[in-house]
């Protein structure tokens, strides 16, 4: 029987997957054709969506973007076997776009049935378990400590030495808590592994339960994810069901369970210490440091808090070894890291690829330039609060300390393209806004700096003492910068910063009728 491929990715779904996954059902049935349909997850290739894939004898062959207007000429071009079509792209895997990529996080993604413990378990799935059950607590933190992982979600802390700062911290429990707030604009890596891989996830988890001695694990969901929530919920059950979680995993004695919870909508508890108060019940306000997570966290045990890319890393790592892992990459950056690419750009979508592309090739080269036709004057990466860098940055090497140098963050990994269009001190007084709406309220630099910071700008647009107000506002973001307890504060001053000093022409008398 004829497998056919076709993602209930949410992406996938908005630009009609469902309606093509039940027209080409109908079509084969019609035909009297016998063909199996496996919805899986994306390879993140969005401008293709929806992409339709047939295993054929020579691989797998893919037909994208298909309409449900495309399908009856599909069937008629045969196809299931493969057949020629204007919309027919060739082998996937051959295709330019994944050529290129380096896919260790992603492996799996948009290749297997999601929820399919088998399919998993047949590429490579477990393996990494198995052998950090094998080799114990000590050796698994020595591995991941030594490929040079860090953290995926931001501040890029090395990965090994917090799992080995919450293991040695006493206590009678401890906790491992996946940061599943993803809420950057731009980004949707951890959603595209949660719906299409998520054992990968559990995995992950369950590796670091085994080196920190942890029993218990919490996954905290965005509430704008609920396809992802479901996904992962059915695979949970099923992990259990084969013995994967629960109080004798893999037969190791170890006892491990994961729980799913969901948010409420708040940015602010993307950070940690608001998520974990969040996750205890309480209003997500940020918790001053010291102490930090990894001493005093969750229930006031020491907590492992990572984000989805950083725990789904962690099976390649064991089951490849830490020296594989950290032969990609550059500098202190080592591994790959999944390009968030969006924007003003012609092709959208997931690229995995090591650590040291410039923003130039990623830009131009990969996205294909901007969807408008104009030129790329702006790019902002790590998010809303992530700076902007113009095209004089294009040879900035996509790594932690390169956009260090030049006062960026790489952040989640986003890559959000403007055109020669863009107002930036528009975009500026967004960041300020942004913050405003989102702050909890719980630190003076963030909760009145934000509110001082729109209305300073909205003065610089219409012309009121320019120059004074400019350096107000510089004097406004560096109080923040500094004086903020979490990085919402202190992070909305780079884009903010950054559009002044890259952008200053447009600092200027403008129309504020559109705010």
């Amino acid at each position: 029987m004829t497998r056919i491929f076709i993602p209930k990715d949410i992406a996938a779904l908005a630009v009609g997957a469902n309606k093509v996954a039940a027209k080409i059902e109908a079509e084969a049935r019609a035909r009297g054709l016998s063909a199996e349909i496996v919805r899986n997850g994306s390879r993140g290739a969005y401008f293709l969506e929806t992409l339709v894939e047939v295993e054929t004898a020579e691989g797998r062959i893919g037909y994208g973007p298909i309409a449900p207007s495309d399908v009856v000429s599909l069937f008629d071009a045969g196809f299931l076997s493969g057949g020629a079509h204007a919309l027919r792209i060739g082998k996937t895997d051959a295709h330019p776009f994944f050529a290129r990529q380096t896919r260790l996080t992603f492996a799996r993604c948009g290749i297997i049935d999601p929820t399919s413990l088998s399919d998993y378990a047949g590429l490579g799935g477990w393996r990494g378990l198995a052998r950090a059950i094998e080799i114990g607590p000590a050796a698994t933190i020595a591995e991941v400590t030594k490929s040079g992982l860090r953290g995926r979600g931001g501040a890029g802390f090395p990965t090994g030495i917090k799992w080995k700062t919450v293991a040695d911290a006493p206590a009678d429990r401890r906790y491992v808590v996946c940061n599943f707030d993803e809420g950057d604009s731009g980004t949707f890596a951890d959603r595209m592994i949660v719906e299409g891989d998520p054992y990968a996830l559990i995995e992950g988890m369950t590796i670091c339960a085994v080196a920190i001695g942890a029993t218990k694990g919490y996954v905290y969901c965005r509430s704008e994810y609920p396809h992802a929530a479901k996904t992962f919920s059915e695979a949970l059950v099923l992990a259990r069901q084969a013995g994967y979680l629960g109080s004798d995993v893999l037969g190791s004695g170890l006892s491990f369970d994961i729980e799913i919870r969901m948010g409420a909508g708040a940015y602010v508890c993307g950070e940690e210490t608001a998520l974990l108060e969040s996750l205890e019940g309480k209003r997500g306000v940020v918790r001053a440091k010291p102490p930090l997570p990894a001493h005093k966290g969750l229930f006031q045990r020491p907590t492992v808090v990572n984000n989805v890319l950083s725990l789904v890393a962690a099976p390649t790592i064991l089951e490849r070894g830490a020296d594989f892992y950290a032969s990609y990459g550059m500098g202190r950056s080592r591994g790959t890291m999944p390009l968030q690419i969006a924007g003003n750009i012609r092709y959208g979508g997931l690229f995995e690829t090591a650590f040291g592309l410039t923003l130039g090739e990623i830009v131009e080269d990969i996205g294909g330039g901007t969807a408008s036709g104009r030129p790329v004057r702006s790019v902002q990466c790590g998010g809303p609060l992530g700076a902007y860098f113009p095209r004089d940055y294009f040879d900035t090497p996509f790594d932690y300390e390169s956009f260090a140098a030049r006062d960026g963050l790489i952040g989640h990994g986003g890559v959000v393209v403007f055109d020669d269009t863009v107002d930036m001190s528009r975009m500026a007084r967004f960041a300020m806004e942004f913050c405003a709406v989102e702050s909890c309220g719980k630190c003076t630099p963030c909760r009145i700096g934000s509110t001082r910071g729109v209305e300073t700008v909205d003065r610089i647009r219409q012309g009121v003492k320019t120059a004074e107000n400019l350096v107000l506002l510089d004097d406004l973001c560096q109080t923040m910068k500094f004086g903020s307890l979490c990085a919402l504060g202190g992070f909305a001053p780079y884009p903010v910063l950054s559009a002044m000093r890259h952008f200053g022409e447009d600092f200027g008398p403008r129309a504020l009728a559109a705010e």
